[in-house]
């Protein structure tokens, strides 16, 4: 699965966009227990399409390929859920007790339970399949990331990378650690100013708010492993997670897209624009 994991487009901006939960093809060897129609709505659905201009306007695009119920790109080698496996973990496992909380939750680097809290196996995971899945997902994945973020940065001095989401109009049970919250219609997440400059969070929240969304800044999301790993704003290398309201652009219950894609769309471009046009050294 190497070669058809994710799917990479080069850029010739300092953007770099990134989708880790919107792949819908699902592996021979996943040999879950789940519904798909469930594991389905672990999907970040339709984000690549909504960010389909990207690679247009000169903006560097990865895009997983694999289902994040299979393999959670967004986070780190270490969060193994070492009760799904059927022998001891050779490597390091998590202690952190922030990233440990969304591992008991089942949401580790392979998941445990969909975001309701329904079993994904009848079965123990293999130590080796568990190593398989990173060694064909995860670490190419993370690679082409690294690798465009660079070549930004090499070209331009600086860099913006947007880490891109969408999430359910209401948070399930299993989903974060605040279930059952309302979602604004964007979050835009930088680990409390630690991924990008806050300035710059600012101005992405301000000009969303400008189009008549609502938008918060880290809450409930203030960013995972893609923006933690990659964001280094001392250096000129800003990561943004956002986050984006599925209500705004499909109908969560049948996957659909309705009508308001069209004007998402249209306004995702306006962002995206808007981000070539800040240069975060003069914030």
């Amino acid at each position: 699965m190497a070669s058809d994991a994710i799917r990479t487009v080069e850029g010739r901006t300092p953007l770099v966009f990134d989708s880790p939960h919107s792949g819908t093809t699902y592996p021979d060897d996943f040999r879950h227990a789940c519904d798909l129609a469930l594991l389905r709505t672990a999907e970040d659905t339709h984000v690549e399409r909504l960010y389909a201009f990207a690679p247009g306007l000169g903006i560097a695009w990865i895009e997983a390929l694999f289902p994040r119920s299979y393999l959670d790109a967004n986070r780190d080698e270490d969060e193994v859920d070492v009760t799904l496996l059927d022998g001891p973990w050779p490597g390091p496992v998590v202690t952190d007790p922030a990233r440990l909380s969304k591992v008991r939750l089942g949401k580790g680097l392979v998941w445990r339970c969909t975001d309701d809290g329904l079993p994904l196996y009848d079965r123990q995971l293999s130590v080796a399949e568990v190593q398989a899945r990173i060694e064909r997902c995860w670490r190419p994945y993370h690679a082409a990331v690294a690798a465009a973020i660079d070549a930004a940065h090499a070209r331009h001095g600086w860099s913006i990378h947007l880490n891109c989401h969408s999430m359910p109009a209401v948070a399930g049970s299993h989903a974060t650690e605040h279930p059952g919250v309302a979602h604004a219609d964007f979050v835009v997440g930088d680990r409390d100013g630690t991924t990008a400059d806050p300035r710059l969070s600012a101005r992405l929240a301000d000009f969303l708010r400008g189009l008549g969304y609502s938008a918060e800044v880290n809450f409930p999301y203030k960013g995972v492993e893609l923006v933690r790993r990659y964001g280094d704003p001392a250096r000129h290398r800003h990561s943004i997670q956002l986050e984006i309201n599925r209500k705004l652009y499909m109908d969560e219950r049948t996957l659909q897209p309705h009508a308001g894609m069209a004007r998402l769309q249209r306004d995702l471009e306006a962002m995206a624009r808007m981000l070539l046009a800040t240069d975060p050294r003069a914030l």
